[in-house]
């Protein structure tokens, strides 16, 4: 694998996990917004990651390549899990019988994902920094 295919890799892993941040930051900017223009609390935001294989061309060439692939997200889906209900009669948005549709987001999960995505960011800058430190290096050995 050369140094440009590394960059390429580190770069799509780059993109996907700023997409991934983006989402958490909607979350948690959105843990108690009951009502939308959708109608209904905010629904949590996940992030889908596939490989970056478009067709066949790019499954040979990775093939050929020892494998190598990259990551891209596919889509980013509301949660399917149903919102959570608290008992406050007082709120705007309470129905009969004083229930409120709450966000189905925990904080402390956002939080851990956040941790996970950040830690899985800077990895990947470490790895484009060590491909341009080699780079650098093959060119003094030119000298």
């Amino acid at each position: 694998m050369d140094i440009f295919t590394t960059m390429k890799i580190s770069a799509s892993a780059l993109k996907a996990q700023r997409i991934r941040m983006n989402a958490i930051s909607s979350n948690l900017a959105n843990i108690e917004t009951t009502r939308t223009p959708d109608g209904g609390p905010y629904r949590k935001r996940e992030v889908v990651f596939q490989s970056s294989q478009k067709g066949f061309s790019d499954t040979l060439d990775s093939r050929m390549r020892d494998a190598v692939q990259g990551v891209e997200v596919s889509q980013v889906q509301a949660s399917s899990l149903p919102p959570r209900m608290v008992y406050d009669p007082s709120h705007p948005d309470a129905d009969e019988q004083g229930q409120v549709a709450m966000p189905n987001i925990s904080l402390v999960e956002e939080t851990a994902d956040m941790m996970s995505a950040l830690r899985a960011y800077e990895a990947n800058v470490t790895v484009v920094k060590s491909a341009k430190r080699m780079a650098l290096k093959a060119l003094e050995i030119g000298r």
